[in-house]
C-alpha cells in the first residue's frame, strides 16, 4: 500500500527532478526549499558503498568531525577515574565518573546523555552494561575513538560535531549533516568531510565502483540524489 504523503510534501517534490542526479552543491542548495515542517529540520545524507558488509573485512565504520557541526548539541559521558573525569569535566563533558554513572545506567536505566567516551581501564566495569549500551549505539570503541586516555580530545571532538557511522547490511552509511538553516556551503563542506572520510576508509577487498550513491533529505521532506562524481575527494 503505498503511503499518503500530505500537501507540502508533494509541493516539495513539485520544485526539482526525484529521479535527477543533481551536482553535489547544487542537491544542497535544494534542501531549504523542500523542507516541510515548521521547525529547522536536520539534514542527512545517504551514502551507498561498493562493499559487502557480511564480509568483516569489507565492514566500514568509523566516525568524522563535520567543519560546521551538526547544529545539535550532544551530551557527552565519560566513564573514567577521578583524575580523568575531571580532565573530562573541564573539557566540557556533561558527566564524568566511574562506577556510580555504570551504576546509574544498570539499576535505574539512565540516559541523560547521547554519547560516551571511557578510558580503556575502565572498559572491564563497562562491559557489565554493554548490553544495555550496545544496541544503542551506544558502547565505547576504540576504531571510533570513544575509548581513549585523551578524554579532552573526545569530548572536545564529540561537542564540536563529531559524528559516529557504520555501514547497515545494504551496503548504505547514514549520518546527519547539519540543519536546514545552515549556509548551503556549510553543509556542502560537511558533506564532503564525511565521504572524504568514507573514501579513506575503503577496505582493500572492495572491488568496483565504490560511491555507488548519494542521497541528501531534511527530518519530513524527499531526498535529492547526487552525483558521487560530483563530490570533492
Amino acid at each position: 500500500m503505498a503511503r499518503k504523503r500530505g500537501k507540502k510534501y508533494l509541493k516539495a517534490l513539485e520544485q526539482y527532478d526525484p529521479k535527477q542526479r543533481y551536482p553535489l552543491e547544487d542537491a544542497c542548495a535544494l534542501l531549504p526549499k523542500l523542507k516541510v515542517a515548521k521547525f529547522d529540520e536536520s539534514i542527512d545524507a545517504a551514502v551507498r558503498l561498493g562493499v559487502n558488509p557480511k564480509h568483516a573485512d569489507q565492514m566500514v565504520r568509523g566516525a568524522v568531525v563535520l567543519p560546521h557541526g551538526t547544529g545539535k548539541s550532544k551530551r557527552v559521558l565519560v566513564l573514567a577515574k577521578p583524575a580523568k573525569a575531571s580532565e573530562a569535566l573541564d573539557a566540557g563533558a556533561d558527566y564524568a565518573g566511574a562506577d556510580e554513572y555504570i551504576d546509574k545506567i544498570r539499576d535505574e536505566s539512565w540516559f541523560e546523555f547521547d554519547s560516551v567516551v571511557a578510558t580503556p581501564d575502565m572498559m572491564g566495569q563497562v562491559g557489565k552494561i554493554g548490553r544495555i549500551l550496545g544496541p544503542r549505539g551506544l558502547m565505547p570503541n576504540p576504531k571510533v575513538g570513544t575509548v581513549t586516555m585523551d578524554v579532552a580530545k573526545a569530548v572536545g571532538e564529540l561537542k564540536a560535531g563529531r559524528v559516529e557511522f557504520r555501514v547497515e547490511r545494504a551496503g548504505v552509511i547514514h549520518s546527519p549533516i547539519g540543519k536546514t538553516s545552515f549556509p548551503t556551503e556549510h553543509v556542502v563542506e560537511n558533506l564532503n568531510a564525511l565521504i572524504d572520510t568514507l573514501v579513506k576508509l575503503k577496505p582493500s577487498t572492495a572491488k568496483g565502483t565504490y560511491l555507488r550513491g548519494i542521497a541528501v533529505a531534511t527530518t519530513m521532506g524527499p531526498g535529492v540524489k547526487i552525483d558521487p562524481s560530483s563530490a570533492q575527494v
